[in-house]
């Protein structure tokens, strides 16, 4: 009980020095940048808690929509003030995009710059939406989300947190799909059906899985935890935990040691 106290305090820590960085690093841009300096100061520099700084980032992101922004920023700040759960998985998201992309060199450069992360973000949203009822808000909202960065995600879908949607772009994830923690995702990836079926019938993905570009996992199949699969791969059946798959259909090509991580490695080799 003591470890696990122990690990909770640390991942809180790491949460509160994650705004930190970004508020500093926010202070250091905006000296640097004029342009982006009043961007900067609303948006960050001046917000006062890390809900208003994520309301404020995507808000004013999807206000291409011609949507009012503020009308968009309380939606949001609603939703991230009543969920603190939402809140700590973006957290884990921003502490994942840092450690996994080696072009990511600054916490503030995830949330201003990645598309792939402010796609995952406002999925979180609408997927609280989601549950809460609220479908054809969420529904809007998802779409709204896939035309604005890329990826269409269906409201519905479960997603847990230290997530990383690299690039994002064609990224499709249907509506039955679950995603568990510590997932790396490249871009041009589907999780998708087989086919008109309904009810359950997209792929369950399990802890520390990397995914990458290309693949297409189809139909309500497993992929387990901490296995890769390959780039330009076609999944069409349950996948071993610790393994790779690889080709056109998958088939395991190597299996890997325990300890190992594919998510946080983000090692593309066969």
């Amino acid at each position: 009980m003591q470890a696990s106290n122990n690990a909770a305090a640390k991942e809180l820590g790491a949460f509160a020095s994650v705004w930190s960085a970004i508020r500093a690093e926010a202070v250091d841009l905006a000296a640097r940048e004029p342009t982006l300096r009043t961007l900067l100061e609303t948006q960050i520099i001046g917000a006062e808690s890390d809900a208003d700084i994520i309301a404020s980032v995507i808000s004013a992101r999807l206000a291409v929509a011609k949507v009012d922004a503020e009308d968009l920023f309380g939606l949001f700040h609603g939703i991230l003030l009543d969920h603190t759960d939402v809140r700590a998985a973006i957290e884990a998201d921003l502490l994942a995009v840092r450690e996994r992309d080696p072009a990511c060199t600054t916490y503030l450069h995830a949330l201003l710059n990645l598309k792939g992360f402010h796609a995952l973000q406002t999925h979180r949203i609408a997927h609280a939406l989601w549950i809460n009822g609220r479908l054809e808000i969420a529904s809007w909202l998802s779409n709204l989300a896939s035309l604005v960065f890329g990826p269409d995600i269906h409201p519905a879908a479960r997603i847990g947190s230290s997530i990383m949607l690299d690039h994002g772009s064609g990224i499709v994830i249907g509506e039955t799909a679950v995603i568990e923690d510590e997932v790396s995702i490249l871009q041009n990836v589907t999780l998708g059906g087989t086919g008109k079926e309904t009810g359950d019938r997209h792929p369950k993905i399990r802890h520390g899985v990397m995914i990458g570009a290309g693949a297409k996992i189809l139909g309500n199949i497993e992929i387990g935890a901490f296995s890769k699969i390959a780039a330009g791969s076609v999944v069409l059946k349950p996948v071993p935990a610790h393994c790779t798959v690889a080709g056109v259909p998958a088939v395991v090509v190597r299996i890997h040691r325990n300890d190992e991580i594919p998510a946080e490695t983000m090692d593309q080799n066969i």
